[in-house]
């Protein structure tokens, strides 16, 4: 890697102050479907199966994309590739107003999605400014940017409200275009671009950027990424429509809710990189798997009416979770997943600093289309069970199978650090040891 010794303290900070604050933005677009769709599904007379592929189709596209544009931000530098990120998913959300079919809405929504192709890219750029201790707390702020889909849920409603949702659309797109344009004017290239460009080495070959993705490890820090940043996205998007239909509120009123646990997911990330650069990603992604598997299970059980058939007469009670309750898990479970996300992303720099593009892109493309298949699977499963707690049902199985993973691959991989201790050796290929 690049020294970065003589690097100036101010063009770090503007790095990654404007990285952050131009993924924010790319993150708001990203997730705007989570409030018009709403709306757009009233127009449209739209069930849940249709209505969850419409929300989810944006988070294809930005999952779909991320392996390519991390591996072109490795090559070509990471504030082109995202210049042409912000301006083209820009022109597609303007674009939104001119949808009259439903057809015609997904095609344009995968347009939009290509502002979720940003974030692996802001990983490559800003990876490269900032010393391996360093990099978990530079990463985890700038993962802060998932708060987007906060300010899309805080303020896309009262717009939506006073003007309708087309004003919506052209407000995103107009802020991420100009937002654009003045990332581009105040920031720089990374130092390793730079000094690649004055050397006249030519950027590494599409097979060697693909060469670390044969390892099992990579595909295993994916599976965590599938659930702590899958889900959180999913849940973002599901979370308005989910208190409309499960508590009857309005929208205004159901945006707001549903972004504390946007906040929570975003806002603390960069908690989760400073956790994971002082004590280590291992122990954070325990407590992350814990403590989120307690609160999927509570989550889970769906109100319920009992009667017991007592002596003299029959005694009736119900088990549910009020609106407050909820609120309250949802926004401890977003709080961990965001210490996740932190910590899947530390580990990157630190076992493939030659290639952190390729290798955050294939898991980011794994966690996006986490973000894209959940919500899908909420709409069949409220479709087809009937049941409004489903979802979680489903996170606490995902979450559950990550844990386990986890536990057995570290369990093998100290057993290969040691071979004193005893008993089956179960995955071989799980992990391998950074180079010092």
């Amino acid at each position: 890697m690049h020294n970065l010794k003589n690097i100036k303290s101010s063009d770090q900070n503007t790095a990654l102050f404007s990285t952050t604050i131009a993924f924010t933005i790319c993150f708001a677009v990203w997730t705007i479907f989570a409030i018009i769709g709403v709306q757009i599904k009233q127009d449209m007379g739209l069930n849940d199966t249709q209505f969850s592929l419409l929300i989810g189709t944006p988070i294809l596209t930005g999952s779909l994309i991320r392996l390519f544009l991390g591996i072109w931000a490795d090559q070509y530098g990471g504030r082109p590739i995202l210049l042409m990120v912000m301006i083209s998913s820009a022109i597609c959300t303007w674009l939104l107003i001119y949808a009259d079919t439903y057809n015609m809405m997904l095609l344009t929504a995968l347009g939009v999605g290509i502002s979720g192709g940003s974030f692996v890219v802001g990983i490559s750029y800003l990876s490269k400014w900032y010393s391996k201790d360093k990099q978990g707390t530079a990463l985890g702020v700038y993962g802060m940017g998932n708060i987007g889909a906060a300010v899309t849920k805080f303020v896309a409603p009262f717009v939506m409200v006073a003007y309708g949702w087309h004003m919506v659309a052209q407000v995103w797109a107009a802020a991420l275009f100009i937002s654009a344009i003045i990332y581009y004017i105040i920031t720089k290239d990374e130092p390793e671009l730079k000094a690649r460009k004055a050397s006249g080495e030519k950027p590494k070959s599409m097979a060697s950027a693909l060469a670390p993705l044969k390892k099992l490890q990579v595909w295993r820090f994916s599976v965590y990424y599938f659930f702590v940043f899958g889900g959180f996205v999913a849940l973002a998007l599901w979370l308005p429509r989910y208190y409309v239909g499960a508590y009857g509120m309005d929208i205004k009123h159901a945006g707001m809710l549903a972004a504390s646990f946007s906040v929570a997911g975003s806002a603390f990330r960069a908690i989760g990189g400073y956790l994971s650069d002082k004590y280590g990603a291992r122990k954070v992604m325990y407590q992350t798997f814990i403590v989120c598997v307690i609160c999927c299970f509570l989550l889970s059980y769906p109100a319920t009416d009992y009667t017991i058939h007592g002596i003299k007469s029959d005694i009736s009670f119900s088990l549910g979770m009020g609106f407050i309750p909820f609120t309250i898990i949802v926004f401890v479970l977003g709080l961990f997943m965001s210490f996740g996300k932190a910590a899947v992303y530390k580990h990157i720099p630190v076992y493939y600093p030659d290639n952190v593009g390729s290798v955050a892109g294939i898991v980011g493309l794994i966690g996006g289309l986490g973000g894209f298949f959940l919500p899908l699977c909420f709409g069949i499963m409220n479709d087809l069970l009937n049941i409004w707690t489903s979802c979680f049902m489903l996170l606490f199985l995902l979450v559950a199978i990550a844990l386990v993973w986890m536990h057995i691959a570290i369990i093998n991989m100290e057993k290969q650090q040691h071979p004193e201790l005893r008993g089956p050796k179960f995955f071989p290929e799980l992990d391998v040891t950074p180079k010092r």
